[in-house]
């Protein structure tokens, strides 16, 4: 009786091992794919804010170089 539960307690711990390594490797996946899906939205919002900011500012020199009517 002990060889079998040795066995048996053997081939329960070799599958969770199997079944954790599993798990870490499709957790890590899902964490890379996120990861890059964030970083891929930032970046996107990085440049939309970038033309915002020179369009802006385009528009600033734009009214800096009109004349100012009534001040004469």
């Amino acid at each position: 009786m002990g060889y079998v539960l040795r066995v048996r307690f053997a081939s329960f711990f070799a599958g969770a091992a199997v079944a954790s390594a599993g798990g870490f490797y499709f957790l890590h996946k899902d964490y890379k794919l996120a990861h890059q899906s964030m970083s891929q939205q930032m970046n996107e919002f990085y440049k939309s804010m970038d033309g915002r900011i020179s369009s802006l500012e385009n528009l600033k020199e734009i009214e800096a170089m009109k004349p100012v009517e009534g001040a004469e």
